[in-house]
């Protein structure tokens, strides 16, 4: 595999799910891990759909994620018809604001798990797909040690401007 072949395929059931979605490929670039984005219906094009999903291996691919909301079926079909690790995104919509989509995703039979991310965690399905692949890839273990200690650093940032602010104000 070369560095300039997709490692993660982006999976969405609806073009309406692509803003959701985008922080999932923002994720992924700032880590250098090259992503496809497609939109593949399950309920509209299921052979399509599901040909995409058992072809993804041979293409080099090694994550999917799947964003879908309403019945969210899509990461659930998808994970049937592979065995490389999917990742569902619950997305928020219709009257349960995604609920109906996170129930969908992550109540999966047995030997068909879907890792499943909080309702809109696109950003978080994307760091999960990256902690995956570094698993076998050392030098993006590193840019993961680096992005986690860039967190600590942002906390502690917060916590030295809360207690200045505190300070200021009289109330420490």
């Amino acid at each position: 595999m070369t560095e300039s072949q997709p490692r993660v395929l982006i999976l969405m059931g609806s073009d309406s799910d692509l803003d959701a979605m985008q922080g999932a490929v923002r994720a992924l670039g700032e880590f250098g891990v090259r992503c496809e984005v497609k939109v593949l219906s399950v309920h509209r094009a299921p052979d399509l759909a599901l040909l995409e999903a058992s072809r993804a291996r041979e293409r080099g691919i090694r994550v999917i994620i799947c964003g879908a909301g309403a019945a969210a079926h899509l990461a659930g079909a998808v994970a049937a018809k592979t065995t490389l690790p999917v990742i569902g995104v619950p997305l928020e919509s219709g009257a349960l604001r995604g609920l109906d989509a996170l129930y969908a995703t992550v109540q999966m039979p047995p030997g068909v798990p879907v890792a499943t991310v909080a309702i809109g965690g696109a950003h978080n399905a994307a760091i999960l797909a990256v902690q995956m692949l570094a698993l076998s890839e050392p030098e993006l273990a590193e840019r993961l040690a680096a992005y986690k200690r860039k967190l600590v650093e942002q906390v502690e940032e917060k916590d030295r401007r809360a207690q200045e602010r505190l300070r200021e104000d009289g109330l420490s």
